[in-house]
């Protein structure tokens, strides 16, 4: 009866806004028509009536009752809130087909069949989440947000600490080629999928379920998950968490070395894929920065910080100087109404909910109200954005004395890109009440923390601050202080240590990298003052630091008179070198594009594998173009010419990286306009 169908899928995806997965196969967003041409062998009629149906399955074992088989015939007209088709005579070999899916069906992989007593297979298509649909439970209203949060295949990750906020431009490439095949393979390597996979396919209807599921599979702590984690400073076996700029690269070698786990990354790289397979699904997904993210081992709402006589940390609980995550958009059913919009979840294995190394997703709203109940996972991230933090000193004998607390250290600058900007959008005021506001309290004693702390009004006797230099340069020698001053009308001695330490983005601290002692030192009552300086020298700090290039600096007074403990620290960011670009001419489709780079080496020493690579969504074949500059001496400019053919018009980002033995992950980034 039909010779041949025409899936028109150069006009159907450019209408479902899928034409970047390529026009070779049909993509289709939920509840929203698309139309296919049905080509007749000679001879042969279309009945139009009651006794046509079409049958669309999805998933192993389609089940009518599981609503992965649905059959349905045709109708005058199409239904927005069902299956439904429509067919029209366009001549006596051609007939013209209109189908709609159900605004709430699984996505997927689908069949699709006409049954006219027996089955004839029509096409393959697959079947999206679809933010444009007003029924769908990812509609998003503005389109500026649709752009960013679905279809933008670049964005920015915020890393560093608030004071010296970095941005990592990352390329999320979901529509790449290959990578929708990829996203629904892991759907199908989870672990609901392989122990029930016709209620996992049946499932799959709900963005909250799937979002849930992409939370475990993105780690590969109790599945056949994307990536592993890891935070030694030992990549010997793979690829260092720094390296990656792209999820493309992560998600292909997991595809292709036949789902095992990628080795390594950490929480940035956790989320930028978890968003790019939240986007290449359809649900509207954005990755998220905290800023002094608490992690909570004993779910009381506390970061316990305990240090010993030498003013180590050795606590269980850890904050991290930041730690990322993603947003996904959708309304929640099951909850409450007002709990629809940004749904938090974290992909980074921290800690087990339901016995699998997942969190989330969980209302965004119900943080910012302190409500512990709502699903999932809502007081680990909760503690996340709002713990209070205590410090004690463990003194000689075993016993405790509390030095410090606050209730403002956790949860800072909560950070996203702004919506069609290269900028940064602060949402802290998403999660939380401004800190020490009547509300922010009152959620606090709502979340049911039975150990609030006391703020303690008194003025200390003496005052304790760290001071640092506005430019710190990796490779230069530099000077951070700590300052002393006496607010009493006593002379007041003291002992004063302040000592530096590499630390990596998580807390880990590693080796020390500088040491001054002030002992027997007097103040003169009445704002007396004295200043500590501590020279760090890249002889000393080199050789300690990880990549982020992060250096903590402690502080601890003890008062010799009232055997009071004051401390305070700061971390601090070296500078990085700056790659300037240079295009050289205007880029057009299709045409090859040469750029000039530079860089100069900061440190006092020789950089040796020295490499640029170029890379971005449409403008290089899913790989990174690289040019290998080999040794850079000290203070030299580093200069490499690098090519690209743009393959589409419109705005793209243009991302190189330098990587070398010394000095790795240095990023920039050009917006370019790509005509035809």
């Amino acid at each position: 009866m039909i010779e041949r169908v025409d899936l028109v899928c150069g006009v159907n995806n450019v209408e479902h806004h899928t034409e970047l997965n390529g026009v070779d196969r049909l993509v289709v967003r939920r509840g929203q028509p698309f139309t296919m041409t049905l080509h007749l062998r000679p001879g042969t009629a279309f009945k139009l009536g009651a006794s046509i149906n079409l049958i669309a399955t999805t998933g192993p074992e389609p089940s009518e009752v599981m609503d992965t088989a649905i059959k349905f015939g045709l109708n005058k007209f199409i239904s927005p809130a069902r299956w439904s088709a429509t067919a029209e005579l366009k001549s006596e070999s051609a007939v013209s087909l209109t189908v709609c899916s159900h605004p709430a069906a699984p996505i997927g992989l689908y069949q699709l069949a006409l049954d006219q007593g027996t089955g004839v297979s029509l096409c393959q298509f697959v079947l999206l989440f679809n933010p444009w649909c007003k029924r769908d439970s990812v509609y998003m209203v503005k389109e500026a947000e649709r752009q960013e949060y679905v279809l933008s295949q670049d964005g920015l990750i915020y890393r560093g600490k608030p004071k010296c906020i970095s941005e990592l431009l990352w390329t999320f490439g979901q529509f790449e080629p290959g990578i929708l095949n990829i996203c629904l393979k892991v759907l199908d390597q989870s672990l609901k999928h392989l122990q029930d996979p016709i209620q996992d396919c049946s499932d799959r209807r709900s963005p909250v379920y799937i979002t849930r599921v992409l939370s475990a599979m993105i780690n590969s702590e109790d599945d056949k998950g994307v990536l592993v984690g890891n935070w030694s400073g030992n990549y010997e076996h793979g690829i260092r968490p720094t390296a990656w700029k792209d999820s493309g690269s992560i998600l292909r070698q997991w595809y292709n070395q036949k789902c095992r786990a990628v080795e390594y990354g950490q929480c940035w790289v956790f989320a930028a894929v978890a968003c790019t397979v939240s986007r290449a699904l359809g649900i509207p997904c954005r990755v998220v920065t905290n800023y002094g993210s608490a992690h909570d081992t004993n779910s009381n709402l506390v970061i316990e910080r305990y240090y010993n006589k030498f003013a180590e940390d050795i606590s269980d609980d850890a904050i991290w100087n930041f730690h990322v995550w993603v947003e996904s958009w959708m309304t929640r059913p099951d909850l409450q109404l007002g709990y629809e919009g940004w749904q938090a979840s974290d992909p980074t294995p921290q800690e087990t909910s339901d016995g699998v190394f997942c969190c989330g997703p969980v209302p965004v709203r119900a943080i910012k109200e302190g409500d512990l109940s709502a699903k999932y996972d809502a007081p680990f991230v909760y503690a996340e954005v709002n713990a209070d933090v205590v410090e004690y000193a463990i003194l000689d004998d075993g016993s405790t004395v509390k030095i410090d607390s606050s209730t403002t250290e956790v949860g800072q600058c909560i950070s996203t890109k702004a919506v069609g900007r290269d900028e940064r959008e602060d949402i802290t005021h998403l999660y939380k009440y401004p800190e020490g506001s009547e509300e922010e309290r009152q959620v606090f004693e709502k979340a049911n923390h039975q150990n609030r702390l006391i703020q303690n009004e008194e003025e200390p006797g003496l005052k304790l601050k760290i001071k640092v230099n506005p430019s710190m340069m990796v490779g230069s020698d530099f000077d951070v202080y700590a300052q002393v001053k006496n607010n009493t009308d006593s002379k007041k001695s003291f002992r004063l240590t302040f000592y530096a330490q590499a630390v990596t983005y998580n807390g880990k601290l590693g080796e020390t990298c500088g040491l001054t002692v002030l002992t027997g030192t007097n103040l003169a009552p009445a704002e007396g003052r004295v200043k500590a300086v501590l020279r760090l020298q890249y002889s000393m700090y080199g050789k300690a630091i990880a990549q982020e290039q992060m250096v903590r600096l402690v502080a601890l007074l003890i008062d010799k008179e009232t055997k009071e403990f004051h401390r305070a620290t700061k971390t601090i960011v070296l500078d990085s070198p700056s790659i300037d670009i240079l295009i050289q001419g205007d880029p057009k489709v299709g045409q090859p594009i040469m750029v000039e780079v530079m860089l100069q080496n900061p440190l006092p020493e020789l950089l040796e594998n020295c490499v640029f690579s170029l890379q971005g969504a449409n403008l290089t074949d899913s790989t990174a173009t690289s040019n290998e500059v080999g040794s850079v001496g000290p203070k030299e400019l580093a200069t490499a010419e690098l090519e690209f053919t743009p393959m589409v018009s419109g705005r793209r980002k243009l991302v190189i990286d330098f990587n070398s033995d010394k000095l790795s992950s240095i990023q920039n980034f050009k917006n370019l306009v790509i005509e035809e």
